[in-house]
C-alpha cells in the first residue's frame, strides 16, 4: 500500500473564479483525484497551502462550508505567489495542501448565540463558518455579525452579507471609514458599532479576525461588558510557510501559529499577542 505523503501537495483544477476589485479573487477549486476530497475534509477556520508550480506557496484560509464538494479560498494579491495566482482562471490547476491548523468553535457554540466581529479582509478566515451555523439554524441561538472595511470596494462577499442580514434571528452591522454616495450602511471605524450590539454574556460565544488593533479594542469593550476571556475566540495571522510547525516564520511565543492556532482561545494567547517584538 502506497502512503501519500502529506507535505506532496494534490492538484486542484479552478472552476470558477470570482473577483471583489481589481487585488481579491475568491477561487472555486475541484480536487482531480477522485478520492482525494475525504482527505480535505476540514473544519471552519482551518487553511490549505495553495501551491503554484515552480513558483511556491502560500497559506489560505478555507472560506467555503465543509459539506461542500469544491473548496474557495479568497486570496488577496499580494506578493510573488498570489500575483502569479492573479493571472489564472477556470481550467488552471494549483496545488493544494492541508488542512491544517485549528478550527472555529462551532461545537463548544451549540445552542448559544455568538457574536462575529471582522474587518477587512479578516472576513475570510469566518465565511465558511458563519454559512455552516445558518445551515444548521436550530443548533445556534442569535447570530450577530459585525464587520468593518475602510472603503466600501473593500467588501468583499456582499451577497452573502446581505443574504445572512435576510435569516430569521440575526443581525448583520455593516461599517466604512471613508463611505461614497452609494454606501448606504454605518460610517467609522468597527468598534463604534459596540454600542450597538446586544448580547447575554453567560450564553455568547465571540469569533474574530481582522487587523490585531482591532481586536486589542474589541477584547476592551466587550470583556469590559462582561463577556469572559475563555469565550472569545481569535484567528491570528502570522507568515506561515511549512505549516506543521517546523520552520519557525509563525511563531509566537512558544505557540506556533500554523498548528497550534491560526484559531486560538483568547485566555491561550493574550499574554502573547499584545506583547510588542512578538
Amino acid at each position: 500500500m502506497t502512503v501519500r505523503s502529506p507535505l506532496l501537495p494534490e492538484p486542484a483544477e479552478i472552476v470558477e473564479k470570482r473577483s471583489y476589485g481589481p487585488s481579491i479573487h475568491a477561487y472555486r477549486l475541484r480536487l482531480l483525484a477522485a478520492d482525494a476530497r475525504p482527505r480535505f475534509d476540514f473544519v471552519p477556520g482551518q487553511f490549505n497551502m495553495v501551491y503554484v508550480p515552480g513558483v511556491g506557496e502560500v497559506a489560505i484560509s478555507i472560506s467555503s462550508d465543509p459539506e461542500e464538494e469544491m473548496l474557495e479560498h479568497t486570496i488577496r494579491i499580494v506578493g510573488r505567489t498570489t500575483r502569479v495566482i492573479d493571472g489564472l482562471g477556470p481550467g488552471d490547476v494549483l496545488g493544494l495542501r492541508g488542512p491544517y491548523g485549528t478550527g472555529w468553535p462551532l461545537q463548544e457554540a451549540r445552542w448559544k448565540d455568538v457574536v462575529v466581529v471582522t474587518g477587512g479582509l479578516g472576513c475570510a478566515p469566518v465565511t465558511g463558518a458563519i454559512d455552516y451555523m445558518f445551515r444548521r439554524r436550530a443548533n445556534y441561538g442569535r447570530l450577530t455579525i459585525v464587520h468593518g472595511v475602510k472603503k466600501p470596494s473593500d467588501l468583499i462577499h456582499r451577497e452573502r452579507f446581505e443574504y445572512w442580514r435576510r435569516q430569521e434571528d440575526a443581525r448583520v452591522l455593516l461599517t466604512t471609514d471613508e463611505p461614497d454616495r452609494a454606501w448606504r450602511d454605518r460610517s467609522g471605524v468597527v468598534t463604534e458599532l459596540f454600542d450597538e450590539i446586544e448580547f447575554d454574556p453567560s450564553r455568547t460565544v465571540l469569533l474574530m479576525c481582522g487587523p490585531e488593533i482591532m481586536m486589542h479594542y474589541a477584547i476592551q469593550n466587550l470583556r469590559g461588558r462582561g463577556l469572559a476571556s475563555d469565550r472569545i475566540f481569535l484567528s491570528i495571522e502570522r507568515n506561515m510557510k511549512c505549516a506543521v510547525g517546523l520552520c519557525g516564520h509563525c511563531q509566537l511565543g512558544p505557540e506556533f501559529v500554523c498548528k497550534d492556532g491560526p484559531i486560538f482561545r483568547l485566555t491561550r494567547v493574550e499574554r502573547l499577542l499584545f506583547t510588542r517584538g512578538l
